[in-house]
């Protein structure tokens, strides 16, 4: 097997391989840099981060999976009879995905080289022609996400006591799952436990308090599947 390519949604709860795999797939990075003429010195050419890598490929999603299973090897997902589906449900999904706003995760693997990215649906272009019957053929353009968020400022003291301003971060890889919009509530939960694991902030669980309405007296008493909405 040359190569594999996977794509999955929300944390991988929905994932699809691409039963058949593409003749080529089309990787472009580029720089984004800038040419300026100073006085002088002529033109100097100012480099910056490297552009978003882009990802394309063109393929067809078989009506008939019988032709393409002897050209692969059979230990994979990929082309295991039991994961091939319907041309239109892959066209379904891509089409549900890229309609949600998020990023998908792109897994690319061959015998020299892998890539396991976030990606966007640029676009994503398909037709069902003569000839082929129940085959769709398909063109899709894909690019890089990067996962971007506010960084907290916390003023810290020098070695002179002087006042200063510095961003303390900690990386950590990102939470692609999508959150729900209220939680209810289990054996042993609480507010604070909820604002903990759905917050990411046990001391948030006042905002959790006021946005529901519960009273203080009834705080130590929550009722097993007591629904609370999440801000």
């Amino acid at each position: 097997m040359e190569y594999y390519i996977q794509l999955s949604f929300n944390n991988r709860s929905e994932y699809m391989f691409f039963p058949v795999t593409p003749e080529s797939i089309e990787f472009s990075d580029s720089g984004d840099g800038s040419t300026f003429n100073v006085s002088a010195l002529g033109e100097i050419n100012v480099i910056k981060s490297p552009k978003l890598r882009e990802v394309s490929f063109s393929g067809i999603f078989p009506a008939d999976y019988s032709p393409y299973h002897l050209n692969y090897d059979a230990r994979h997902p990929a082309i295991q009879k039991q994961f091939y589906r319907d041309p239109y449900e892959y066209v379904k999904k891509i089409i549900r995905w890229m309609q949600t706003g998020r990023p998908v995760r792109l897994f690319f693997s061959s015998a020299r080289y892998t890539i396991n990215m976030a990606v966007s649906i640029e676009s994503f272009d398909w037709k069902e022609t003569a000839g082929t019957v129940g085959d769709i053929q398909y063109d899709i353009k894909l690019k890089q996400f990067i996962f971007y968020a506010a960084k907290k400022v916390v003023p810290l003291k020098d070695s002179k006591d002087t006042a200063t301003s510095k961003t303390k971060t900690k990386a950590s890889r990102p939470n692609e799952k999508i959150q729900p919009k209220t939680v209810t509530l289990k054996a042993g939960d609480s507010l604070w436990s909820v604002a903990k694991d759905h917050l990411g902030d046990g001391s948030r669980w006042k905002e959790l308090q006021k946005l529901n309405g519960i009273k203080d007296a009834k705080l130590k008493k929550l009722p097993i599947g007591l629904v609370i909405k999440l801000p």
